[in-house]
């Protein structure tokens, strides 16, 4: 229910243009904890808890999109709205915001830093991004919406990728030797995975801004 409510008031305020009730929605939406626990997953070589925590992150992902598609095909989409233009392509800055979500993120778990204030700032990487591309499909522009996918879907790599970095450098690890074992194989895999998907975005967006 709150992805939800946190997408319409999200959608909402993108059409209009205001920034206030945009932050509104990044209040409600509940997107730190499955990024985090995907985070925990991958560095604790845990299948069980990762597939628990893709299976919330996909349903939230669904959730969102449909919302903002309703939206999008009900009332009309102007691409042109400056709150939207700004999530239609990935920018360099948009991966630095998401990278320092994600470790935050991590911070608000290891250091006990306030979660709600990170918690606002993972779901502004994660669901304007999100709701644009939904109102965007709805309304019809589709390259715009698959524009502002790309950012969506750059912002989850780049939070991944911090999240589990910050994790090993805070020393989170297995209590015993053999689920350490299993756990630095699914380290260097995950790491692996995250970093080649960073590098192919990277690549991209420096071909892309030339």
């Amino acid at each position: 229910m709150l992805v939800l409510l946190s997408t319409l008031v999200a959608a909402v305020g993108l059409m209009q243009g205001n920034v206030v009730t945009i932050i509104g929605a990044m209040v409600l939406a509940p997107m730190l904890g499955p990024h985090v626990t995907l985070a925990l997953a991958s560095t604790l070589g845990d299948s069980s808890l990762a597939k628990q925590a893709l299976g919330v992150t996909t349903l939230q992902l669904l959730l969102a999109a449909a919302a903002a598609t309703a939206l999008g095909f009900l009332f009309p989409v102007d691409p042109s709205a400056p709150e939207i233009a700004a999530r239609i392509e990935v920018h360099w800055s948009d991966l630095i915001i998401a990278l320092a979500a994600g470790s935050a993120g991590v911070m608000s778990v290891t250091a006990e830093a306030p979660s709600t204030l990170i918690g606002v700032m993972v779901a502004v990487a994660l669901l304007p991004p999100l709701a644009t591309s939904g109102l965007l499909f709805g309304s019809g522009h589709l390259d715009k919406a698959l524009g502002a996918f790309s950012l969506y879907a750059a912002n989850v790599i780049c939070i991944n990728l911090s999240g589990v970095a910050t994790f090993l450098m805070c020393g989170i690890r297995p209590t015993t030797w053999w689920e350490a074992q299993k756990a630095k194989k699914a380290q260097k895999i995950a790491i692996f995975i995250w970093a080649l998907l960073f590098l192919v975005l990277a690549l991209l967006l420096t071909l892309h801004t030339k």
